[in-house]
């Protein structure tokens, strides 16, 4: 892993191409209305039986203003009371879903994501904890791995210290750029001493790891710009870093037409800030772990992968891909065993589904065995970059080469341009192709229409 990453700029323009991120496969783009809620209470019914670990991932859509660059799932509201009844819509959810469990499905993992969680209140946060609490078995010995989305504008010394009583150790920090013109251009305007005095509780109050999620690509960046935030990221040390491409989709993502065309980098300039943030993490001693994410080598990510043991679930990377994912709010996506399923994305229909005592379960699938070929393929390629082709026919009775004949041809061209090292026994994704793991790992995917390009951000 000392050379996990090398800069290829031939190789990228070569391969670099719009295309999904792959926290699973198939991806949501796939999910179809024919499976609801009986179907998620049946797998929910095996998960029990089966006596499955959990991960929960609660969506809590609230923001007090709107970024424009933003694509979540959020609802922007001044009014704090607006969240209370989708507190009590998100508390039902909880009750119908928990009963299907069993107290012995130990929750080793848990997200409140966004949005930003922190809109709630003090006693709303409790609350909500006390009711999770009450229907899972939540892992209350520190040992669990329970992170949260922090906007360092909507949370202060207080609200660390309540969140490290609720349980939580990690949290993930929105930063994006620290540039004032940048920050004014999304309308997200945050000082750099916001975030470092939440970096600063939360250390002091031992939360295990911090992450800050940054963006290139942003109105009014430049490559010397955003080196400089990429510095003063490092010197703040967190464990984690991310730094993904800003897609402009304004006819997906209303907010984002408020952002000017005219004012985005170019795409030669968005590759040179890549190169520099990776030249630069690198040189700190941060390593590439996959798909924007860089960590600290004694990070349980980085070791993870350097045991390969690394996964990758709806969460993103994680240690925790063996448990069984259920997923709470508005929009949430669940997986438990080969089923997928999504809540519905509207927040009125969300809420008048458990407002009748109905899970609000609208789309999903079901992943066949060609499914589950495919996606252990490139679960193994995005997390080890290697596959050994033993593994697949050991696990599912297939010959890796017979079952992917028509892959093989790709797969010897990205060879031979110097992608990937492909032998008889495994294909590994070589240094200079690392940044171009979502690149390869399209060539497994059968699902993709016959141009991507017109469904897809670019990848960098």
């Amino acid at each position: 892993m000392l050379d996990a990453i090398r800069w290829d700029a031939d190789l990228i323009h070569r391969y670099d191409q719009d295309g999904p991120r792959y926290t699973a496969y198939p991806t949501p783009l796939q999910f179809n209305c024919k499976l609801g809620s009986f179907d998620l209470l049946h797998a929910l019914r095996s998960s029990r039986q089966a006596a499955r670990p959990l991960s929960l991932y609660v969506h809590l859509p609230f923001c007090a203003d709107i970024c424009y660059h933003c694509q979540r799932n959020k609802v922007i509201a001044k009014d704090r009371g607006r969240a209370l009844p989708y507190l009590t819509r998100l508390e039902k959810e909880i009750e119908l879903i928990g009963c299907h469990l069993s107290p012995e499905q130990v929750v080793e993992q848990l997200h409140f994501g966004g949005g930003t969680p922190t809109f709630l209140g003090h006693a709303e946060l409790r609350r909500l904890m006390s009711h999770l609490r009450k229907h899972f078995n939540l892992q209350n010995d520190d040992h669990g791995d329970f992170s949260i989305d922090i906007d360092p504008r909507a949370a202060d010394w207080p609200t660390m210290g309540l969140l490290r009583e609720l349980g939580f150790n990690r949290i993930n920090i929105g930063l994006q750029d620290l540039d004032p013109d940048v920050q004014r251009a999304i309308n997200r305007t945050q000082t750099l001493k916001q975030t470092q005095t939440v970096i600063e509780a939360a250390r002091t109050l031992q939360f295990r790891s911090i992450q800050i999620d940054l963006t290139y690509g942003l109105p009014l960046q430049t490559p010397e710009r955003f080196a400089h935030t990429i510095a003063a990221v490092i010197a703040l040390q967190p464990e984690r870093v991310s730094v993904a491409s800003y897609a402009h989709l304004p006819e997906r993502y209303m907010a984002q037409r408020k952002i000017n065309p005219a004012e985005l980098p170019t795409q030669p300039n968005k590759l040179t800030m890549l190169q520099h943030s990776v030249e630069q993490l690198t040189r700190a001693g941060y390593r590439y772990i996959g798909m924007d994410l860089f960590a600290l080598p004694d990070d349980e990510l980085a070791m993870a992968q350097e045991d390969g043991a690394l996964q990758r679930s709806f969460h993103g990377y994680t240690t925790h891909g063996h448990c069984d994912l259920v997923g709470l709010g508005v929009s949430a996506i669940s997986q438990v065993g080969d089923l997928y399923c999504q809540n519905n994305s509207d927040i009125t229909l969300y809420q008048q589904s458990l407002g009748q005592g109905q899970l609000a379960t609208i789309r999903g699938l079901r992943c066949s065995e060609d499914d589950q070929i495919r996606r252990y393929t490139v679960q193994a390629l995005f997390c080890n970059f290697e596959l050994r082709f033993d593994e697949i026919e050991s696990i599912f009775g297939v010959s890796f080469k017979s079952y992917f004949e028509q892959t093989w041809p790709a797969l010897e061209q990205m060879a031979a341009d110097g992608l990937i090292q492909l032998n008889a026994d495994a294909m590994t994704i070589l240094p200079a192709g690392r940044l171009l793991a979502h690149a390869v790992c399209m060539h497994f995917d059968h699902c993709l229409p016959p141009r991507p390009a017109s469904r897809f951000s670019h990848a960098m």
